[in-house]
């Protein structure tokens, strides 16, 4: 297993890494893959967990020996494997599409603590064409970036999925339901947002 590698989803790490809150106690790398961001994170909070649905990914990921790191076997969507409201830091890279977005969006709600930060690299798919247009516009960049990386690559065996949802879609829905997310479609096929859980959430009352 390299211990670093380029692709798409690893060139925004850094966008990930960057909006770890100061202080960070618990994070949690949804869809961890092979664990190369949750190591990084390591350096960033107290503890960190990751969690991937693909038991070879998580052997993959368990060779790495930063003694913070935790890795499980399981869905994220599971409400037996992870506990709600535990982690500070939630990040979900190339993740949410995998799954209904409603119930992925909602589960990485319900795992961060009050005051925790949401970070997701999202994928949609071209649907105009200004969509087509900038995934055009892409391509020399991502020519550019794999040459100076040395390449494009990913683990073996990681599972892949293509997106259902547009780019229009994804940022109608984001804005719903997650209110104050910082959202930004990114060159190389991504999006990126950004949302911080209230402290305190609003209920009604009887």
């Amino acid at each position: 297993m390299a211990d670093t590698y380029w692709n798409h989803n690893v060139h925004y790490h850094p966008v990930v890494l960057d909006a770890v809150p100061d202080g960070c106690r618990a994070a949690l790398d949804v869809g961890c893959g092979d664990g190369l961001l949750a190591a990084r994170l390591a350096a960033r909070a107290e503890t960190v967990t990751g969690v991937d649905r693909s038991p070879e990914m998580v052997r993959l990921a368990g060779k790495r020996q930063e003694g913070n790191l935790t890795f499980l076997a399981g869905d994220y969507r599971d409400g037996t494997l992870l506990d709600e409201g535990s982690y500070d830091f939630v990040s979900a890279v190339a993740v949410i599409h995998h799954a209904p977005f409603d119930d992925a969006i909602d589960r990485l709600v319900r795992l961060l603590a009050p005051g925790g930060r949401l970070v997701v690299v999202g994928l949609a798919h071209d649907r105009t064409l200004l969509d087509r247009l900038i995934s055009v516009c892409a391509v020399p960049a991502n020519l550019l970036a794999a040459r100076r990386h040395g390449g494009e690559r990913s683990p073996a065996d990681m599972p892949v999925e293509d997106p259902i949802m547009n780019w229009r879609e994804v940022r109608r829905a984001t804005a719903q339901v997650l209110p104050g997310r910082r959202y930004r479609r990114r060159l190389l096929w991504r999006y990126t947002l950004v949302w911080d859980k209230p402290v305190r959430t609003c209920e009604s009352g009887p």
